[in-house]
């Protein structure tokens, strides 16, 4: 049973992907993060042997710390963050249980680099309406949840990706973008190396709406219903984002813990 200061590995995975999802700091030593180089969705980097210096620029959030065995490294500075006031908790087992258990690990070679601020940066046209909502969805709930997200002209993409170092998505031969009948999400969930029942579901309603195969899945017009609709209510890119993120979580929590559960208004009222 662990302790009151541990988080279990199932408790964890119920919560990863998910809007209120804990920060988790990945204290791994070099040497073991070499042997494993993947992390824990949206996990940090981080040197156990500086929190003093970073301790604070966690404040306010609710914080996993995950070393390879969950022992004295990540103890340690969880027990340093709770003391700077922050609500900190171990991983129990550590990275070693998380793998065994067969949890979600992001793949990150692919990712482009970040900027000062320790963000990656984004770039794709305007007026999104499926593709272009997924993907950010998923690099904010599975990969780096500061990602910056850029909408400018079609025209423009090219040049402020090279002036901005940003990476465009969703874009014509470009490295994020469809490849066959795969649509952009579909080659983000490979290259991250978060293939995942749920995850593949979802996939399959995004490419399904994104290219006009509603045949596909039953839920795929009610979702590209909802995502033209939006695309209708907002005129700033950044607001449509930020609404459209809620219906992916909703379709997420749906294709993750719901699919068997069905609904019908009560029958058989007598009248009288």
């Amino acid at each position: 049973m662990p302790s009151n200061t541990e988080i279990t590995v199932s408790q964890l995975s119920r919560l990863v992907g998910l809007p209120n999802a804990p920060t988790i700091v990945d204290v791994r030593t070099n040497e073991d993060f070499d042997t494993d180089p993947r992390l824990l969705p949206t996990a940090e980097r981080r040197d156990a042997r500086s929190v003093t210096t970073w301790a604070t620029e966690l404040s306010s959030r609710d914080v996993v710390v995950v070393c390879q065995q969950g022992f004295k490294i990540s103890q340690g500075v969880a027990a340093w963050l709770r003391h700077e006031g922050i609500k900190a908790e171990t991983l129990e087992g550590g990275f070693d249980a998380w793998r065994a258990a067969g949890g979600l690990l992001t793949t990150t070679d692919k990712l482009p680099p970040r900027n000062e601020a320790g963000r990656t940066v984004w770039i794709t046209r305007t007026r999104p309406k499926v593709d272009r909502i997924a993907c950010p969805w998923l690099i904010r709930r599975f990969v780096d949840p500061h990602a910056v997200f850029l909408f400018v002209a079609a025209s423009e993409v090219a040049a402020v990706a090279e002036r901005f170092n940003a990476a465009p998505f969703d874009i014509d031969d470009t490295f994020w973008s469809h490849r066959g009948e795969r649509c952009t999400f579909d080659v983000m969930i490979e290259e991250f190396g978060l293939n995942s029942e749920p995850l593949d579901r979802l996939a399959t309603i995004v490419r399904a709406a994104d290219t006009a195969r509603l045949d596909l899945v039953p839920q795929a017009s009610g979702f590209l219903a909802a995502s033209l609709g939006l695309s209708r209510m907002f005129r700033d890119d950044l607001e449509q984002l930020e609404a459209g993120l809620l219906l992916y979580d909703a379709f997420y929590r749906w294709c993750r813990d719901a699919t068997d559960e069905t609904h019908n208004w009560p029958s058989g009222r007598t009248t009288g």
